[in-house]
């Protein structure tokens, strides 16, 4: 398999340092920026919210917060043309539908490492993107 250049990768982000740093690395797999597509799932939120009880946020809004602060983290000039995406639902499924709906050729995204009970307790996305992908996935560990 060749890595280089895809025409479609896909990069999950959590506005955690190491999402930001999977970005550095998925650029060098494409030949521009706009063959990138940044994706961040929201969580959907539970009708005993405050917020959805008193009707004072809705998920366009969070759609559109995200998306600013997606915009304002990568305003720089390298990533002009870079595709934002903002989708609400389970992180996993939500990545793996919209890598599968653009035709991603790789998934590039960060294991955050957690281990023992948190790891138990919260789970990984990157093992279940793993599981549920149909691309390849490039999972970057966090060096020491």
């Amino acid at each position: 398999m060749s890595w280089l250049p895809k025409n479609c990768v896909v990069v999950p982000v959590d506005f955690s340092d190491q999402s930001i740093a999977a970005l550095d690395e998925a650029r060098q797999l494409v030949e521009s920026p706009s063959r990138m597509y940044v994706i961040h799932v929201l969580p959907v939120l539970s009708s005993v919210e405050p917020g959805v009880i008193w009707d004072t946020i809705d998920d366009g809004a969070r759609r559109d917060h995200v998306e600013t602060a997606l915009r304002e983290r990568l305003s720089d000039a390298k990533w002009e043309g870079v595709e934002l995406a903002v989708r609400i639902g389970d992180p996993a499924s939500e990545i793996v539908d919209f890598a599968s709906g653009v035709g991603a050729d790789i998934i590039v995204l960060p294991s955050h490492g957690r281990t023992g009970l948190t790891h138990l307790l919260i789970g990984s996305v990157a093992e279940r993107v793993i599981r549920l992908a149909k691309c390849p996935v490039l999972v970057l560990k966090e060096g020491p």
